[in-house]
């Protein structure tokens, strides 16, 4: 009975070690990684648009202004896996991308978001939201256990297994994917019309000015300073993998769309409007945007020169946005 007591107060001991020093899914290519390729099949779309706020290249230096690296489009279509097609967030920089296809809280993994970090260790991270209404948006819980008591530095390295529901936890070409049922139950929020992603980069920092913390209070430690073009958060793309059964968000009031399908010219007819302006973008069926303009009235577009295909026509007003697909025909 004594040698059962002891064996039993070991494995006590055990489970106790391992919960306390228990640690996520380990790096891209490792057993039990959770990273998906981005030449998946899992995947069936990707973002259509995406808009940035640049954040510092160095919070704590101002004056060295903000990142520049990349433009919102290296955000939209399939992710590239290089390091030239990504668009660097800065500190505290934010992407927030559009889906004309809205995502589904479906079996497992919904989405995944790409980085381009050249390697399992060097990560920088970023904190995932989404929405439904492109007003209200959510953020996942997310958790670093990275170690606080010294600075990671510039060129620093974290541990993958450390870190988890952070965007960046992978290497270039594979993606962190999210599953929204971890959003389940929050009012204002449909898991079944998701059309946007807020991608918001981590300041890794430990000076207390600047931190930022994860969803159980810990500081985030991640590679800082990082005073460069290219600092702070790279975002590659978001590769969808359920999407509405309702597909794209339909146009309703005030707005119409004639003729459909077109050959090179359709119309946009705008009624009960006053005064108020409402901004347009055309965008292909790769989610590059083709042509924008700021309008108040019924309007033309030529897209003669353009081929053949699917497109989206967003409105944005009102701090709503609606999205169309057209067919040119010619």
């Amino acid at each position: 009975m004594k040698n059962l007591s002891g064996f039993l107060l070991f494995v006590f001991l055990q489970f106790c070690s391992f919960v306390a020093f228990s640690q996520f899914p380990p790096a891209a290519g490792q057993p039990g990684t959770t990273a998906i390729s981005k030449d998946s099949s899992v995947f069936i779309s990707w973002a259509t648009s995406c808009e940035i706020v640049r954040g510092a290249m160095d919070i704590s230096q101002p004056e060295l202004g903000n990142t520049w690296f990349g433009e919102p489009a290296d955000a939209i279509g399939k992710a590239e896996g290089n390091s030239v097609d990504v668009v660097s967030l800065g500190d505290g920089g934010v992407a927030t991308l559009f889906f004309g296809t809205p995502l589904a809280n479906g079996e497992g993994w919904d989405f995944a978001v790409f980085e381009n970090a050249l390697n399992n260790s060097f990560l920088e991270l970023a904190y995932v939201e989404v929405s439904s209404d492109g007003v209200n948006f959510y953020r996942f819980p997310a958790v670093s256990k990275t170690d606080t008591t010294e600075q990671v530095a510039t060129f620093g390295t974290i541990d993958p297994a450390k870190i988890d529901n952070f965007a960046g936890k992978y290497r270039q070409g594979f993606g962190t994917p999210f599953d929204l049922a971890q959003l389940e139950g929050i009012t204002g929020l449909d898991l079944q019309r998701i059309s946007f992603i807020k991608i918001i980069d981590v300041v890794g920092s430990l000076v207390d000015e600047f931190t930022n913390y994860d969803s159980e209070g810990n500081k985030i430690n991640d590679p800082w300073p990082t005073p460069f073009e290219t600092g702070g958060f790279d975002l590659d793309g978001i590769g969808v993998i359920h999407t509405s059964n309702s597909g794209i968000i339909e146009m309703n009031n005030p707005f119409s769309i004639f003729p459909v399908p077109f050959e090179n010219i359709f119309n946009i007819s705008i009624d009960k409007i006053g005064n108020q302006n409402f901004d347009i973008e055309i965008l292909n069926q790769e989610g590059m945007k083709i042509y924008s303009d700021r309008i108040q009235h019924s309007v033309s577009i030529d897209l003669n020169g353009n081929t053949a295909g699917l497109y989206y026509v967003r409105f944005s007003f009102e701090n709503r946005i609606l999205v169309n697909k057209i067919l040119k025909i010619k």
